[in-house]
């Protein structure tokens, strides 16, 4: 099942560039007077789909994607239908796309896997995970039909949240201007980083300038440097913005280089 799963993939990746390559330019997606240079519901849903079928790390699960730069812009999911992923990762993944857009600047780029360890007790972030709350209102309005669609009812309100695991990064167009954050949920936590990472990527929207990874060529990739804690609870990362490793976990150091 698997097996043919992937060969889908594949198939709907080529009709995904396909799609892309005839919308051209991004769309000034202006539902709320934002949005301006971030990529419609169809050039999200292209580029999801084809960040899937090449990323086979964690579960290799169907993924929801939302992007957004304070307000939701456009949300999409990989799978045939949005019962194909699980129903609870669309929240997530525009929560996600709050947090990257919400703790990213033009000089610095933080991705949300770059938070777990300075969340955690002790971290210099701690309680940052509580901080700006998902609008529950915003996040299950509307018909559940309209989920992931281009009339998802998300769009172009106020979704809130913070998300401190991967799956979300800060998009930058050229000069390194920071215009929003792509939010990725559907599989462990590594792969919606690596997924998010390869979206960015479809979408040309990686001009990252600095991050915390240490890696120039991947500034705000994820970073697996937690060692055991002597003294019990949570691992101790070395750089103070480590994330765990998860299922099938790939090497970071394979995803492509920023531009």
């Amino acid at each position: 099942m698997k097996q043919t799963r992937q060969v889908l993939s594949v198939r709907l990746s080529a009709i995904a560039f396909a799609l892309i390559a005839s919308q051209g330019a991004f769309a000034d997606n202006d539902e709320s007077g934002g949005c301006v240079g971030l990529p419609s519901q169809a050039q999200l849903k292209a580029a999801l789909v084809s960040a899937v079928a090449v990323e086979t790390s964690g579960l290799d699960f169907q993924m929801w994607a939302t992007v957004g730069d304070g307000v939701v812009c456009a949300v999409a999911f990989s799978g045939a239908d949005r019962g194909s992923q699980w129903p609870g990762s669309r929240v997530i993944s525009a929560q996600k796309a709050n947090t990257a857009n919400a703790f990213s600047l033009d000089g610095l780029a933080l991705s949300t896997a770059n938070l777990y360890s300075a969340v955690q007790p002790g971290g210099s972030l701690y309680g940052l995970q509580h901080s700006n709350p998902v609008d529950t209102g915003v996040a299950y309005m509307g018909p559940s039909a309209s989920y992931g669609t281009a009339s998802d009812p998300m769009v172009g309100r106020k979704i809130g949240g913070v998300n401190v695991f991967g799956g979300g990064l800060a998009l930058y167009k050229g000069a390194s201007r920071v215009v929003g954050a792509v939010g990725v949920s559907g599989d462990t936590s590594c792969a919606d980083h690596n997924i998010g990472w390869r979206v960015r990527n479809n979408l040309k929207l990686d001009h990252v300038p600095a991050g915390v990874s240490g890696d120039p060529a991947r500034p705000d990739n994820i970073v697996f440097d937690i060692t055991p804690n002597p003294s019990g609870g949570t691992g101790i990362s070395a750089g103070g913005f480590g994330h765990p490793t998860c299922i099938n976990t790939s090497d970071p150091n394979a995803l492509p280089a920023v531009r």
